[in-house]
């Protein structure tokens, strides 16, 4: 095997049964990455420097093809069922010996990662690609550490990556071509049948979701900045609530946009980059994110470039409405060195309501936090996904992540309601979803509304507002904020027809309250009257 690259680990790819390899790249920059990528015809450099690439069929993760392995270790402490599938350890290792008999012989790139900024919880992750492009979004994504420790790394876990192999359900037990599949005994993540890069980083979060609640630290799909006065903000929210958004504030510090633990310390970062959706971004509501789109370095995924200017079309959704940017954490201007921060001072879950009857922004009660932690909920509309009606879908994910959560959710949920009251944190519910109606009636709630409406929360303006409480689900609503007409704030007031108000909110109450039932045998009583006061 011929290997090249800065530095090539003394723990070479033998460990995961590769031995016969054509060439090994090790830890390769970008800029020989892209013209690897270039060379390969992976994909095309755009006007500005970013490598656009398309990942074909799959433009989004797969949840259904996502396996883990039941054994020993993760028999009694997964929460198997619709969202953590089990193979068993004979199908794995079958799946195990296809993978790594297809990638024998070829050319592959090797990233040696780091996951986690706090080094008392860092996981070291290998990265073995089949394409080029592939081991630049693991470069981007996850921490890189310093070039002279390389020689030394030793991966504590290790993912192959192989989107050209496909697999045979009928042979592999999986459910179709597409398979991800996580073995926390031998610490092996296998990923196959999809181009999509976002199941990369989504596998290694699933792995810190399962190990690190066990060393006493929440894993949380949220972002997370930080004021100049050391004040950390927490944004929890599903894709397409705003966290990537609301979190990239040039006042404040990001510490990351997706990924967190919250340990004894307080707040780090899982990732050394961000993941960002950039349909129809735009450079005046979101500069420094719209930046990134224009640099080298910046992968832009199913991004339409014109064929002969290599220009860029942000707005153009004919492959997919999930286009997506990889880009390190340094491209935004704002970011945080360290990537880490103290314990939150506020807590703020997003969701994007497209019924219309969700205030844009109120205050929740430590017990009113973990219930909505525990719904997760938002909702889709038409056009986002293939085979979508017309009507507004509501979408509980319990977590704001239940596809990355390996463990039962009364696990995080207890978690983060010590947290709060261990560390007294303000905890907001924020609507960025739509208002005067619903999705095909009213209008989006105005970026410009919810900066501000954030802004108040973080600098304690809006803890000293007066609040009225919610009929329908019980929450507590500011009844003036800083900027905001006061009109905005009570979302009935917002709608012509009262009754089709009082309607809908109705409705929506009913599925919290359907979808909660799951979780009530797990929870105390005082999150129980929350259930029952957002159920009357």
């Amino acid at each position: 095997m011929t290997s090249t690259g800065p530095a090539i680990s003394r723990h070479d790819l033998a460990t995961s049964g590769l031995i016969n390899v054509k060439k090994a790249h090790w830890n390769l920059p970008a800029a020989v990455l892209y013209e690897h990528a270039l060379r390969r015809g992976e994909g095309v450099m755009a006007s500005n420097g970013p490598l656009v690439v398309e990942t074909g069929e799959h433009t989004g993760r797969s949840p259904n093809d996502k396996f883990i392995v039941e054994d020993a270790l993760t028999r009694d402490t997964v929460w198997w069922g619709d969202v953590n599938a089990a193979m068993t350890p004979e199908a794995f290792q079958r799946l195990h010996a296809r993978v790594t008999a297809y990638l024998q012989g070829r050319e592959l790139f090797v990233q040696d990662l780091h996951a986690g900024a706090d080094p008392n919880y860092r996981l070291p992750v290998r990265v073995v690609c089949e394409r080029a492009w592939h081991s630049l979004f693991a470069r981007n994504m996850f921490l890189r550490p310093p070039v002279d420790d390389l020689s030394d790394f030793e991966p504590g876990f290790t993912i192959l990556h192989a989107p050209g192999l496909q697999a045979d359900p009928a042979e592999d037990g999986t459910n179709s071509s597409t398979f991800i599949v996580i073995d926390f005994s031998r610490r092996v993540v296998l990923i196959g049948g999809t181009e999509y890069a976002g199941e990369i980083k989504k596998s290694i979060f699933t792995v810190l979701n399962y190990l690190l609640p066990e060393q006493d630290v929440l894993p949380m799909h949220c972002s997370a900045n930080i004021g100049a006065d050391g004040d950390v903000a927490l944004f929890f929210g599903l894709s397409g609530t705003g966290k990537t958004t609301l979190s990239a504030d040039p006042s404040r510090a990001l510490i990351g946009d997706d990924e967190h633990g919250w340990s004894d310390l307080g707040v780090f970062n899982f990732e050394g980059g961000c993941y960002a959706k950039v349909i129809r971004l735009s450079a005046e509501a979101e500069p420094e994110i719209y930046s990134t789109t224009q640099r080298f370095g910046t992968i832009l995924e199913n991004v339409v470039a014109a064929p002969d200017s290599r220009e860029l079309d942000l707005d153009d959704a004919r492959l997919t409405e999930n286009t997506r940017a990889s880009y390190p954490l340094e491209f935004i201007p704002n970011a945080s060195e360290a990537a880490q921060g103290g314990h939150p001072r506020n807590l703020i879950m997003l969701t994007a309501d497209a019924f219309g009857v969700l205030p844009p922004i109120s205050r929740l009660t430590p017990e009113q936090a973990m219930y909505h932690f525990l719904s997760g909920y938002t909702a889709r509309v038409a056009g986002t996904e293939r085979g979508m009606g017309s009507a507004p879908t509501a979408t509980f994910s319990t977590c704001f992540g239940a596809p990355f959560m390996p463990r039962h959710p009364s696990v995080y949920a207890r978690m983060l309601g010590e947290k709060i009251a261990r560390h007294e944190c303000h905890c907001w519910l924020v609507n960025t979803g739509w208002t005067g109606g619903v999705y095909g009636v009213g209008k989006r709630m105005k970026i410009q509304h919810t900066r501000a409406m954030v802004r108040a929360a973080l600098d304690g303006r809006l803890a000293e507002c007066s609040t009225e409480v919610d009929p329908h689900f019980g929450l507590q609503i500011p009844t003036h904020c800083p900027d905001v007409p006061g009109e905005v704030l009570n979302p009935r007031n917002t709608w012509h027809d009262k009754q089709a108000y009082d309607d809908m909110a109705r409705e929506l109450t009913r599925r919290f309250a359907q979808n909660f039932e799951q979780f009530a045998p797990y929870v105390g009583d005082e999150v129980k009257a929350v259930a029952i006061e957002a159920a009357a």
